[in-house]
């Protein structure tokens, strides 16, 4: 799977795929991949406010408990509850029916995050 073209990419392994101003967040397949099989996710919150850098969310896996750091600032707006009832959504889909939740974010500004050919880079890919 790798990395997609057309999404956004947090250096804390996140993607984000802006549609006006809600961004879609889901784990990279760098991430999933990292953790191994995923058996819970603690999806945040409808209307909790969430601040860019700062975790909102946490994935648990055989091997680990991760958190999952808001790439943007802003209020969540829809979580996946098709991901709560089968967490390894993560692992089979990540970029696709795997994502996490929506956040309608406070600024349209998403220059900090990083576009498909710089975060390959960061992965060594």
């Amino acid at each position: 799977m790798g990395v997609q073209e057309g999404l956004l990419y947090a250096s804390d392994h996140e993607w984000v795929k802006v549609t006006g101003r809600v961004a879609r967040i889901g784990i990279t397949d760098f991430a999933q991949d990292a953790l191994g099989d995923v058996v819970y996710i603690e999806a945040p919150e409808i209307d909790r406010v969430v601040v860019a850098g700062e975790s909102f969310s946490e994935v648990e896996s055989t091997k680990s408990v991760s958190d999952i750091y808001a790439p943007v600032a802003g209020t969540v707006v829809a979580v996946n509850d098709e991901l709560i009832a089968d967490p390894s959504l993560i692992n089979s889909e990540p970029y696709g029916r795997g994502w996490i939740c929506d956040i309608r974010m406070d600024s349209d500004d998403v220059s900090h995050l990083l576009d498909a050919a710089a975060y390959s880079q960061l992965i060594g890919g």
